[in-house]
């Protein structure tokens, strides 16, 4: 519905939710921090899951990094698991 820039809807699945929860190196991307990465096409990016079927990849998201290892190629799972339980930080 355009009715939230795309800069600021990343910020507020990213940056925002980062720093609320006290971690620091994650959201944004600079040197010495996690390197969580989605590349996508804004303009063809969507959901094609259903009922049926709702574990599909959504479209237009081709490479996904989680911890700098790339955990989706091409739009398919690749074999690396990076992913780790991110606990709040006082």
């Amino acid at each position: 519905e355009h009715n939230l820039r795309l800069e600021e809807a990343i910020r507020k699945m990213t940056s925002l939710p980062a720093w609320r929860l006290g971690l620091w190196d994650r959201g944004i991307l600079r040197p010495g921090n996690c390197a969580d990465i989605t590349i996508f096409d804004p303009a063809t990016v969507k959901d094609v899951s259903d009922f049926p079927d709702p574990h599909r990849y959504a479209a237009g998201i081709p490479y996904v990094l989680v911890n700098g290892q790339v955990v989706v190629e091409h739009g398919s799972r690749a074999d690396a698991v990076a992913g780790k339980v991110l606990r709040m930080r006082k």
